[in-house]
């Protein structure tokens, strides 16, 4: 089973789990502040449970995440991406950033 490394905690999930929804049912967040409760559920359509892969294998981009990356405030060159679009392949190893989105990178 792969292993989850996510704001300090570790857990193992099945692979092909969605990352969002192993996330919430460790008792995290992809989330920041306020887009805790304000944002699409998974639909892949606000863009607030951005996240940096630091290590770790996902599943490729798909179409609605390549789509919702590629406006502001994001950007797909940043190399972030959606929490509720991915399926967990491996081992991971991730970062929230700040921001509501979670885009700002360094702060």
């Amino acid at each position: 089973m792969p292993k989850i490394e996510f704001k300090g905690h570790s857990f193992e999930v099945s692979k092909g789990r969605n990352l969002r929804k192993a996330l919430k049912a460790a008792g995290l967040s992809p989330h920041n502040g306020a887009a805790q409760q304000i944002n699409c559920k998974g639909l892949g359509t606000c863009g607030t449970c951005a996240v940096e892969v630091l290590s770790g294998e996902v599943s490729p981009l798909n179409k609605r995440e390549r789509w919702r990356l590629n406006f502001p405030p994001h950007q797909i060159t940043e190399g972030l991406r959606l929490a509720c679009q991915i399926e967990v392949q491996g081992d991971l190893s991730l970062r929230k950033h700040s921001g509501f989105w979670g885009e700002k990178k360094g702060d």
